[in-house]
C-alpha cells in the first residue's frame, strides 16, 4: 500500500540532499502518516484510515462525518 493520506491525497515527494560542495544525492520526503480509528455515529460503525497530520486537523475542524462523506465514500 502506498504512503498516501486517504483524506488529503498527499503522497511522499522526491528531492535531493545537497552537500557543502553542492553534490546532489536523491532522497525521499515521507509524510507523517498514521493509522487512526474513528467512530461514525451516522452509520454506527468504526473505520480505520491512513491519515496525515493535516488530515487529522481537517477532521478536528469539520467533523468526521462530513469528511467521510466528502473524501472517502
Amino acid at each position: 500500500m502506498p504512503k498516501k493520506c486517504q483524506i488529503t491525497k498527499k503522497k511522499s515527494m522526491l528531492g535531493q540532499n545537497r552537500s557543502h560542495a553542492m553534490n546532489a544525492t536523491k532522497r525521499k520526503f515521507s509524510l507523517n502518516i498514521q493509522y487512526h480509528k474513528f467512530w461514525l455515529p451516522d452509520e454506527n460503525k468504526r473505520i480505520k484510515i491512513r491519515i496525515s497530520s493535516k488530515g487529522l486537523r481537517m477532521i478536528n475542524k469539520f467533523g468526521i462525518s462530513k469528511i467521510y462523506k466528502q473524501f472517502i465514500v
